[in-house]
């Protein structure tokens, strides 16, 4: 059987075609382009609440209420870590560094008027925390 370059050409392009197609469906999966739903999280509301278990996470990690403000308005969510449908109401995890270099992942609950602050996780560093489990 003999084979030609054209028929190997076609057959690239389709494999890559293919390829692309998967790797934009896994993109999109992960990414969750959802404008409505990050126009529902208002980052600017007047107060910020605290959770006696994100406190404890923050003595543990070395996070500062300063950080967690950095985060909650200079942030990315991550669409993959959020819970949008959350029976309690959604919840958005927001990464990114803090001006001490931390790169960390906030997970904030919008309420009325308020954002309560769950838990924060240092993404890079492994910390110790016995008092919080």
């Amino acid at each position: 059987m003999k084979f030609n370059k054209s028929a190997g050409l076609i057959v690239l392009l389709i494999i890559l075609v293919f390829a692309g197609l998967r790797y934009y469906g896994h993109y999109k999966k992960w990414n969750h382009d959802l404008p409505s739903t990050q126009q529902t999280f208002n980052r600017h509301t007047g107060h910020l609440v605290l959770t006696k278990h994100v406190r404890c996470r923050m003595q543990c990690r070395d996070i500062t209420e300063q950080e967690i403000n950095e985060i909650l308005q200079d942030g990315q969510i991550n669409y993959a870590k959020s819970e949008l449908d959350a029976p309690r109401g959604a919840r958005y995890a927001l990464e990114g560094y803090s001006h001490e270099h931390q790169h960390l992942r906030v997970i904030f609950v919008p309420e009325e008027n308020d954002i309560v602050v769950i838990t924060c996780i240092d993404l890079d560093k492994e910390w110790p925390c016995p008092s919080c489990e």
